[in-house]
């Protein structure tokens, strides 16, 4: 499926989805009724760590990034009925789907911290020096691990209120997220979830963050509940890529999760930004 309706405005990146397929019901998007701009608007907060000495690669925050969206989507405290964010949750898919991605580094990391969320840890560059804390795998659960300061590392919170930031996020930067890697990443696992970004667009590592989890999470709408599962419980592995001008061609036209971007910031309207590929996908 196609997102459609996707948004972009100065310190936000949103997306709208409308799906068909078995895990589509988990869509806010699929009654034609709902009215998402009439909706109080909410923003799913991600915040990445980013100190000045050891900022992590830009690959790996990608996928923390991405992985940190289906950790918060598959939470308890997200699904339960009675989920201290479940309302939170639904109120921020009935509306336009938006996520922030803003840079903390010493205190500032150590105060967002302290708010409730999920960090999830990526993987340090060399992984034979450098422990990996939940790179590859799911990182679902609260604090921050311990890991090397060089692993990437994303604490996303529940969605809240467009003008109701806690104090402690609010004050953080969106620019200055800017990161590159070290060396050109390896070729994904062709086995396993691949989020394709654009090679037609260039994004600053922020923005590109929020897209992967747009990716991410068009993907977590169209799974059935026992790809849900299985996904979850190898902990959520992916990878992100820029894809090769053929192979784009193809996988705009594959009938995978597309997300498109209204134009607001950095790229052009109507900008298909990432195409979620995850194997129980192609396989409809």
């Amino acid at each position: 499926m196609t997102s459609t309706d996707a948004d972009t405005e100065p310190g936000t990146q949103t997306t709208a989805h409308q799906g068909t397929g078995s895990g589509a019901r988990s869509s806010p998007f699929r009654h034609a009724e709902i009215d998402r701009d009439a909706a109080p608007q909410f923003v799913l907060p991600l915040v990445v760590r980013i100190e000045k000495t050891a900022p992590p690669a830009r690959t790996d925050a990608l996928e923390t990034a991405a992985r940190a969206v289906l950790v918060l989507l598959s939470d308890e405290r997200a699904t339960a009925a009675d989920g201290e964010w479940a309302q939170a949750v639904r109120d921020w898919q009935d509306a336009r789907i938006r996520k922030v991605v803003r840079r903390a580094r010493g205190a500032e990391w150590r105060r967002a911290a302290g708010l409730p969320g999920i960090t999830v840890t990526g993987r340090a560059p060399d992984p034979a020096t450098a422990e990996d804390v939940n790179g590859g795998g799911g990182g679902d659960g609260d604090g921050d691990g311990g890991a090397s300061p060089t692993a990437a590392e994303v604490r996303v919170f529940p969605p809240v209120p467009l003008d109701g930031w806690p104090k402690e996020l609010a004050k953080l930067q969106v620019s200055g997220t800017d990161l590159d890697d070290s060396e050109p990443p390896s070729a994904p696992d062709p086995s396993g979830p691949v989020l394709w970004l654009s090679p037609q667009v260039e994004m600053s590592a922020g923005k590109a963050m929020a897209q992967a989890g747009h990716g991410a999470q068009l993907a977590w709408w169209e799974l059935d509940d026992a790809a849900r599962a299985a996904w979850r419980e190898a902990g959520f592995p992916l990878a992100v890529r820029t894809a090769s001008a053929e192979r784009w061609d193809e996988l705009t036209a594959s009938g995978l999760p597309v997300v498109r971007d209204a134009g607001f910031t950095e790229i052009a309207p109507g900008s298909c930004t990432v195409v979620a590929d995850h194997p129980a996908l192609r396989r409809r």
